[in-house]
C-alpha cells in the first residue's frame, strides 16, 4: 500500500502536484514508490525479544517529520512544555526516498543518533521491523509489548495496522489510510436519470451506456501509477498476497484478477475508462469536467475533483465500494495512508509512544488533518469538521466508514513497491493498445522478478 510520504505542493507549484501532494498526505508510497527495503536482514524466526534501552524518565526526544506532519509535532510540543523536543524536518519517504533506511543502518554502525519517532511510508515498515545481520535490533519498537494499549489499537478501523505487523507484533500506528470509494459527478447522474451503481455489474453496463449515450464522458482511469490499487485490489486480486513472511503469492490469473481485468478492458473499449491518467499532463484541463465517475482513494474529493478538476461545490458524491453480484461482503482498496514509529533505542519511551499515539489518535489533531485518519474516533471528528465535508453534494460520512473497515488485507505490505511493475509494464502496455488481459502475464512476470531481488519466495497459485 503503500496505501500510500508525499511530493510537497509548496515544491511542485502545480494543481495536480498539489493532488499528487494529497497522497502523500496520505503517503507517496503509491505515486511515486516506496522506499527500497534492507535486503541485509534475517529472517523473522531469529528475531529476539524486543529489549529497550536504558530508560531515562524526562530526557529529549528526537522526532522526524515531514513538512507535512510538522505542524502537529510542533503543536504537541506547544501543549506540552514539559516534553524536551528536538524536531527534525525530512522527506518522509516522498518519491520513494531510502534516507531514513540509510541513517537508520548508520546509526546503527556507529551505535548511536537514532531518532525517536518517525513519521514514514508503511514500507519502511518492512525493514524496520526486522534485525540486521549486523546484529542491531529493528530499529522500530513493537508498541504493542507494553507500550500501546490493545484498547487504543483495536480503535484503528479494521485491518488499518496490518502494515505495521510483523512477527506477531505491531511495529507502528497507523496515521490515515485512503480507502476506495465510487466517486460520481451527482449533478450530471441526476441529470441524465442515471443511477449510482452499487456492483461491479452495474457499473460496467452503466460505464457502456455512457459510452453511447454521452461520447466523451468517462467513469474511470487505469493510466496512473497507483490505478492496480483501486480497481485490482478493490478486486481481491492476488498479486501481492504474502502467505508467510518470505512468501509471496502472485497469481494474476486468479480468477479474481481476470474478471477485474476483462470488465475493465469491456469498458477501456468501449472508451468510458481511460488509460490515460487523472494526474497525467493536460488531463485537468481537457477531460476533467468530463469524469462522470472515478473509482478511487478517499483524498479524491478534495485533492483531484475540487483542486484539479475544479468542480463546483456541491456537484461531487461519494458512494460505498461496489461489490460483485452473488458475493454479500465488499471489499476495497486503499492508496496511501502514513505511519508512525517509536524507535526501539529511546531512552524515553513513555514520551516518544505519547507523542505517537497522540499524533494518530486525538481528535485535536485529527480533525483538522488533511486526509482520513485511520483511528475511527479521530475519523468521526474528522467528518464533523466542515472542511472536511462541505464540498460534497451528500453525506460521504457513511461510505468513508463502510469502507475504512472494508480494505482488503489480502494485498500486503512488501519490501518493495507495488507501483513499479504497474507502471514499467502495464501503463507502456496500455498506451500501446494491448488490452489488460493479455498484460497480465508479462505484470506477474515482472511482480516475480522484484519480489526475488528482495528475497521473497514466490508462488504463482
Amino acid at each position: 500500500m503503500r496505501s500510500s510520504g508525499s511530493p510537497r505542493a509548496a515544491r511542485r507549484r502545480t494543481v495536480l502536484r498539489t493532488a499528487a501532494a494529497a497522497l502523500s498526505l496520505a503517503t507517496a508510497a503509491v505515486l511515486a514508490g516506496c522506499a527500497s527495503a534492507d535486503t541485509d536482514t534475517e529472517p523473522s524466526s531469529s528475531q529476539a525479544a524486543f529489549k529497550p534501552a536504558t530508560q531515562k524518565d524526562g530526557s529529549q526526544i528526537t522526532v522526524w517529520a515531514d513538512s507535512t506532519r510538522l505542524p502537529s509535532v510542533k503543536a504537541y510540543q506547544k501543549a506540552n512544555p514539559d516534553v524536551k523536543m528536538k524536531i527534525v524536518t525530512y522527506d518522509g519517504g516522498a518519491d520513494g526516498s531510502t534516507y531514513l533506511q540509510s541513517k537508520v543502518q548508520l546509526f546503527d554502525r556507529t551505535g548511536s543518533g537514532w531518532p525517536d519517532v518517525v513519521f514514514g511510508s508503511p514500507t519502511d515498515v518492512t525493514w524496520a521491523s526486522e534485525p540486521t545481520k549486523s546484529g542491531a535490533q529493528p530499529f522500530a519498537a513493537p508498541l504493542d509489548d507494553k507500550l500501546v494499549p490493545k484498547s487504543t489499537l483495536d480503535g484503528f478501523a479494521k485491518g488499518s495496522l496490518t502494515p505495521c505487523e510483523f512477527n506477531g507484533h505491531t511495529y507502528c500506528l497507523r496515521n490515515d489510510i485512503a480507502q476506495v470509494v465510487l466517486w460520481y459527478n451527482q449533478s450530471l447522474m441526476d441529470k441524465w436519470g442515471y443511477q449510482v451503481p452499487t456492483t461491479w455489474e452495474d457499473y460496467e453496463a452503466l460505464g457502456k451506456k455512457v459510452a453511447k449515450d454521452h461520447p466523451g464522458y468517462l467513469v474511470g482511469s487505469v493510466g496512473d501509477t497507483n490505478s492496480h490499487e483501486s480497481y485490482f485490489w478493490s478486486g481481491q486480486c492476488p498479486a501481492f498476497q504474502l502467505t508467510k513472511p518470505d512468501t509471496l503469492r502472485s497469481d494474476l490469473q486468479d480468477p479474481k484478477c481476470t474478471r477485474t481485468a476483462k470488465l475493465l478492458d469491456s469498458l477501456i473499449d468501449a472508451k468510458a475508462v481511460t488509460t490515460k491518467g487523472f494526474f497525467s499532463q493536460g488531463f485537468a484541463k481537457d477531460s476533467g469536467s468530463k469524469v462522470l465517475m472515478a473509482y478511487g482513494p478517499s483524498w479524491y474529493g478534495q485533492y483531484l475533483f475540487k483542486a484539479a478538476f475544479k468542480a463546483p461545490a456541491k456537484q461531487i458524491a461519494a458512494a460505498s465500494p461496489l461489490t460483485w453480484k452473488g458475493e454479500t461482503t465488499a471489499a476495497t482498496g486503499n492508496v496511501g495512508g502514513g505511519v508512525w514509529m517509536v524507535s526501539s533505542h529511546s531512552a524515553n519511551l513513555k514520551a516518544s509512544t505519547d507523542l505517537a499515539t497522540w499524533l494518530t489518535t486525538s481528535d485535536e489533531n485529527q480533525a483538522a488533518a488533511p486526509t482520513y485518519p485511520a483511528y475511527t474516533k479521530a475519523a468521526q471528528a474528522w467528518l464533523a469538521n466542515p472542511a472536511n465535508s462541505d464540498y460534497f453534494a451528500n453525506d460521504v460520512s457513511k461510505p468513508f466508514q463502510e469502507a475504512a473497515n472494508e480494505v482488503w488485507t489480502g494485498w500486503s505490505n512488501t519490501k518493495f513497491p507495488d507501483a513499479t511493475a504497474w507502471s514499467s509494464v502495464v501503463l507502456p502496455a496500455l498506451t500501446a493498445g494491448k488490452s489488460l488481459t493479455s498484460t497480465l502475464p508479462a505484470w506477474q512476470q515482472e511482480i516475480s522478478n522484484e519480489a526475488k531481488a528482495q528475497g521473497y519466495k514466490v508462488v504463482n497459485k
